[in-house]
C-alpha cells in the first residue's frame, strides 16, 4: 500500500482522504490554517460514523480508516516518504504554484505530484516544478467517497509512466477513470458549467422553478442530480470561479449569469453556507 498525503483538508480533501485511507493506504492530511487538519479528521470520523449507523461501513472498517489517516504540522512532514501527493487547496493558480514549490522540496523523487483542480492549468503548474513528468491532474468528484468518476488529466510535461501510475492509482481507490488532456475545464468542468450556467439563466429569466429545473435533468435525462442543486452542493462560489476561467480560456458559453455573481456576493454559496438555490439543514436540500 501507497503512503498518501492530501494538502488542504476542505471538502474535497476530506473526502480524498477518507477514499484514499478506507483502500488501506497510509494518509497523511496537512492543511495551511492551524488546526484544521486535526479538525478534518474529527469530521470524517463523524461522517463514517454515520456510515456505521445506516449499516454501510462496519464499526472495525470505520476504526482502520481513522487509524490510517493521521494530520501533519508542516508541508515538510506531511510530504516526506510519500508516494503520492494529492494538493486539494482553493482553484487559485498562484496558491498552487507555490505548494508545489515545497513539494518538491519535500516529497521523494518518485512521488507522483497530483492536482485535484477541475480546471486550471496543470501544464502551468508543472512548469514550476523540477521533474515535471510526474506531475498530474487527479480530479475527484463531490462527494469524493461516492463519486465513481475520476479525471486524470494530463499535462504536457506529463510521462507516460506517470499516467499509468495515476491510472492504476484511480482503480485501487476503486474509481473508474478517465484520461483527458490539459484543456481548460477538462471534460467535466466543461460539460456541467455549460448546463449549470444555462439553468441558473432559466431561473434567472423565469423559466420554471428551481425545483422543475432540477426535475427536467433527473427525470428526463437521468441525471441523479439536477444542475441547480448540484451548484449548491459543490459551491456557487466555486462554480464562479470556474465559469469566469473558462470565459476567459474558451468563450462566452461559460459567462456566469447575474444572478450568480449577486448569490456569491450576498454570502449563498450553497450547502456549505446553508443556502444556495435551496435551504440546507441537516436532513438535506430544502426548498425556501
Amino acid at each position: 500500500m501507497a503512503t498518501v498525503t492530501i494538502l488542504g483538508t476542505g471538502t474535497m480533501g476530506q473526502g480524498i482522504a477518507q477514499v484514499t485511507a478506507s483502500h488501506g493506504h497510509t494518509t497523511r492530511i496537512y492543511d495551511a490554517a492551524p488546526g484544521r487538519a486535526a479538525t478534518a479528521r474529527e469530521a470524517i470520523a463523524a461522517q463514517l460514523e454515520k456510515l456505521v449507523a445506516k449499516g454501510k461501513v462496519t464499526s472495525e472498517a470505520r476504526q482502520k480508516t481513522l487509524d490510517a489517516i493521521a494530520a501533519a504540522t508542516d508541508v515538510s512532514a506531511a510530504c516526506s516518504g510519500a508516494d503520492v501527493v494529492i494538493e486539494a487547496v482553493p482553484e487559485n493558480m498562484e496558491l498552487k504554484v507555490a505548494l508545489f514549490r515545497d513539494v518538491v522540496a519535500s516529497a521523494p523523487k518518485h512521488a507522483l505530484l497530483a492536482s485535484n483542480t477541475s480546471s486550471l492549468s496543470l501544464t502551468e503548474m508543472a512548469a514550476s516544478c523540477l521533474n515535471p513528468q510526474r506531475v498530474i491532474g487527479l480530479h475527484f468528484f463531490n462527494p469524493a467517497p461516492v463519486m465513481e468518476l475520476l479525471e486524470v488529466v494530463q499535462a504536457e510535461q506529463t510521462s507516460a509512466e506517470t499516467c499509468q501510475r495515476a491510472l492504476e492509482l484511480a482503480r485501487r481507490l476503486g474509481k473508474t477513470p478517465i484520461l483527458v488532456r490539459d484543456v481548460a475545464g477538462f471534460a467535466s468542468s466543461r460539460l456541467g458549467i455549460v448546463l449549470g450556467m444555462e439553468a441558473i439563466r432559466m431561473v434567472e429569466s423565469g423559466v420554471a422553478s428551481v425545483a422543475d429545473i432540477d426535475r427536467a435533468m433527473e427525470l428526463g435525462y437521468r441525471h441523479p442530480m439536477g444542475p441547480l442543486r448540484l451548484t449548491d452542493l459543490v459551491g456557487l462560489d466555486v462554480r464562479l470561479a470556474i465559469a469566469e476561467h473558462l470565459t476567459r480560456e474558451i468563450g462566452a458559453q461559460f459567462s456566469p449569469p447575474p444572478l450568480l455573481r449577486r448569490l456569491v456576493r450576498a454570502g449563498r454559496l450553497g450547502k456549505k453556507t446553508g443556502q444556495g438555490f435551496y435551504r440546507w439543514d441537516a436532513q438535506g436540500a430544502v426548498l425556501e
